[in-house]
């Protein structure tokens, strides 16, 4: 079974943050939690479609991939539940995070040991021509790094940590928890020394026992060509530190496209005005258009009118992670004249009256002058 948006599952914007999905979903969980609804297949179901949302939009990675193809898996047309299954199974956002709702930890296990570092953001601004082209861009990112004085162990030198005495090194420890769903043991981080297994005698000078240090690194990202407003570019492992011994996270890129003073994208195709004469647009020509990656010939028909559309294919910008580029179209309008000479006066006035169209009267001019003296 598949649900088209996770966003209307759990009732939160598209720019909710992690802690209001985190909010919604043990609130929806509570409500439609099958132990608290027996009997009721539709709450089964529900629930199973809540905890596939917030599977879905607690994973940065599947809901970037959400918020740009429209899916969270390739090859699926929305998200699924895969081996969720009903009350008891794992996965869907953590079966931990459910019983810790209901007041008694994780189910049987909670995470210790080495963990995964923090996904980072970080916002790029673009030229047109940097869509046309690609390029790269190098960040300051500032993020926690692994302490190098103690290589993430917390502690000064030889002999700074020993054995912790209450978990006994296994940075775990017992509880058991009484609940409606009967007696549950769950094993958890050790508090005495918060899952490491050993306590700091001595703190490292540098990172005074935590492992990690702030720093600021430049970190180079590369962008395509056809990059899009919203464009989120992951870079792998140049998130914050892991703690443990865990791999970083990684820095998401959001990429946001300036205007340009003369053209208007939609999607790949670019959108461009040209100006034409009078006589260009009623008897045609070829004139020369500056596009954004340089010069193009563009063929006007005769009779072209002001607002017609030449389109002229694969001169607009790359496609985004496919072959070929859009198109450029260019919006015809006319360019008038604000002054003219006296001889481009009376063509114009004669061109008028072959048509039979009036204008503002200027005199006699040349024209009818040499008609009148010779006679015709």
């Amino acid at each position: 079974m598949a649900v088209s948006d996770p966003y209307d599952v759990l009732g939160v914007p598209r720019d909710a943050s992690a802690d209001a999905i985190k909010q919604a979903y043990r609130r929806l969980a509570r409500q439609h939690h099958p132990d608290a609804n027996r009997g009721n297949p539709a709450s089964e179901e529900k629930f199973k479609e809540i905890n596939a949302a917030y599977e879905v939009l607690s994973d940065p990675e599947k809901r970037a991939r959400f918020d740009r193809f429209g899916q969270a898996e390739p090859g699926t047309g929305g998200f699924n539940f895969g081996n969720m299954g009903g009350p008891g199974a794992g996965g869907a956002g953590g079966i931990e995070d459910l019983f810790e709702m209901f007041g008694f930890g994780g189910a049987g296990q909670t995470r210790q040991g080495p963990q995964r570092g923090d996904d980072l953001r970080a916002d790029v601004v673009l030229d047109l021509d940097d869509v046309m082209t690609g390029t790269t861009r190098t960040l300051k990112v500032e993020r926690t790094e692994t302490c190098a004085t103690c290589h993430g162990e917390g502690g000064e030198g030889k002999g700074s940590t020993e054995t912790c005495r209450q978990c006994r090194g296994t940075g775990q420890v017992r509880q058991v928890h009484n609940s409606f769903l009967g007696q549950v043991v769950r094993t958890g981080p050790c508090p005495q020394c918060q899952g490491r297994g050993r306590v700091i005698l001595r703190p490292c000078h540098t990172c005074h026992g935590r492992g990690a240090v702030r720093a600021v690194r430049d970190v180079g990202v590369r962008i395509p060509p056809g990059v899009e407003q919203g464009t989120r570019i992951r870079v792998q492992r140049e998130g914050a530190a892991g703690v443990m011994g865990g791999p970083s996270g990684d820095l998401f890129v959001f990429v946001h496209v300036k205007e340009h003073p003369r053209f208007r994208r939609e999607h790949a195709d670019l959108l461009g005005t040209l100006k034409l004469g009078f006589a260009q647009a009623s008897l045609g020509a070829e004139v020369e258009f500056q596009g954004l990656d340089g010069a193009v010939a563009v063929k006007v028909p005769p009779g072209t009118q002001p607002g017609d559309v030449l389109t002229l294919p694969e001169r607009g910008l790359p496609r985004l992670g496919r072959q070929g580029r859009g198109a450029l179209k260019v919006h015809v309008a006319l360019d008038v004249p604000k002054k003219l000479s006296h001889e481009e006066q009376e063509v114009l006035r004669r061109w008028a009256e072959l048509r039979g169209e009036p204008v503002a009267s200027g005199g006699r001019g040349l024209f009818h002058r040499v008609r009148d003296a010779l006679g015709s």
